[in-house]
């Protein structure tokens, strides 16, 4: 792969591809969604917004790098990290899904399907062998615990 695919095959590229992809869909969309999709929407990218951020302050302040296929330095499990073993995957799916419904685009909805299996093949499962490796048994105990998406076990 030539070195500049390599250095935009990040998950933000994707998460803008497929806004995109959803934009296009919507001029093709019946509408469907009204205000109460515009409002929701915002909300949602708003949620995702603050989820993204709160991860990468408690990724920060642990000194571990939020950049796909970098080795991490550090397991951080509390906070946001308690509820999501990915909480800023969750956030680009949660901010996909609210411009879908803020751009009215029924038709994108699958998008949202498309892009957490691209992100769980192409980033977290590689983000999961190399936490493995660097951390064992803690980071075993935390996947254990703490789902791949959202929610405790």
């Amino acid at each position: 792969m030539p070195k500049f695919l390599t250095e935009i095959d990040i998950p933000p590229s994707w998460l803008a591809l497929h806004v995109l992809a959803a934009w296009v869909l919507g001029l093709l969309s019946p509408a469907l969604f009204g205000a109460a999709g515009d409002w929701l929407g915002l909300g949602l990218v708003a949620l995702g917004a603050a989820l993204m951020l709160a991860a990468v302050f408690q990724m920060a302040r642990a000194r571990t790098t939020v950049i796909p296929r970098r080795n991490p330095s550090s397991l951080v499990t509390g906070g946001v990290f308690g509820w999501s073993r990915n909480p800023i995957y969750l956030a680009d799916a949660l901010i996909l899904l609210g411009a879908i419904l803020w751009l009215d685009a029924v038709l994108a909805l699958p998008l949202v399907a498309s892009f957490v299996w691209l992100i769980q093949t192409r980033f977290i499962r590689d983000e999961e062998a190399r936490l493995t490796l660097a951390f064992g048994p803690e980071f075993d105990l935390w996947a254990a615990r703490t789902r791949r998406w959202l929610g405790r076990k």
